[in-house]
């Protein structure tokens, strides 16, 4: 079927396909500890480059430890145009708190500790995750970590510097400290708190990537979401992530899952093309 939204867009200076994989899900249950089955890691991972998928969303904070080895046994040695993105700004402790982690030593620490476990030299993107909220964006400076990040950039650790958990204030602040080029952010059919943010990164050709787009440890449960989906002979998740490819050309989306058959359910919604009534029906959910 003929998609009317473009299939790529540019992070950094790649061009990668607008639908990703997030691999939060290849850790343990609450993203701790190791996945019970390692060898299905492995699978998805391998699954999901041979279909196409070029853009890899990753954190050594997940496990901790965990999701970048598995990415690392699954891939390396890595295809040319794979472009692996991780954040950082958190740390885990034994319980399996999410604490901030915004020291100079704590950030450079965590940058060697992505390019050691995935075994490469210099990371494409790291997403400074802000904490300054942990369930939303709270106003605070990031001049400082940022400033730190920029140095690692200096020292070719990293190529390129993104921003996660931010608001529009934090944004323009950063933007004066360096290059940015993607945000990610909680943003899903139902959660559509950032509408003015993607329209205005957008303008600028820089990408927003929503992290639960599926609704994430809670998955978007909606009645009537389930029957249009029924009706379209779709999943009501493909549905939801059809809507976010549609809404803006400069989304990118990295569902994540530890299922092969979920991840060719996930990437099968770029095939989707949505009539106006239908992201009216949609646009009514949220």
């Amino acid at each position: 079927m003929h998609t009317r939204h473009s299939d790529t867009y540019q992070l950094g200076d790649r061009q990668v396909k607008r639908i990703g994989y997030g691999a939060m899900q290849l850790a343990g249950p609450g993203v701790f500890g190791p996945p019970k089955n390692i060898e299905a890691a492995h699978e998805v991972l391998r699954e999901a480059i041979a279909s196409g998928v070029n853009h890899i969303d990753t954190s050594d904070f997940y496990g901790p430890y965990v999701t970048n080895k598995i990415i690392r046994e699954a891939l390396a040695p890595y295809p040319d145009d794979l472009v692996i993105v991780s954040k950082i700004g958190a740390r885990r402790d034994d319980k399996a708190n999410w604490l901030p982690a915004f020291s100079a030593p704590e950030l450079r620490q965590a940058v060697e500790s992505n390019l050691t476990n995935l075994g490469i030299e210099q990371i494409e993107v790291i997403n400074l995750r802000l904490m300054f909220g942990t369930h939303a964006p709270e106003e605070g400076s990031l001049e400082a970590p940022l400033s730190v990040l920029a140095e690692l950039q200096q020292e070719g650790l990293i190529r390129h510097i993104g921003l996660s958990n931010v608001t529009m204030t934090q944004i323009e602040e950063a933007k004066k400290i360096c290059n940015i080029v993607c945000v990610q952010n909680h943003y899903n059919l139902v959660h559509r708190h950032d509408d003015a943010m993607i329209d205005a990164l957008a303008a600028e050709g820089i990408p927003y990537v929503p992290f639960f787009p599926l609704g994430g440890f809670t998955p978007i449960q909606s009645t009537r979401l389930n029957e249009l989906a029924k009706q379209h002979q779709a999943t009501p998740m493909q549905l939801a992530l059809a809507f976010l490819l549609q809404r803006s050309e400069n989304i990118l989306l990295i569902p994540g899952t530890g299922s092969v058959a979920h991840l060719r359910e996930n990437l099968a919604a770029a095939e989707l093309t949505l009539s106006p009534e239908l992201i009216d029906e949609l646009n009514a959910l949220a």
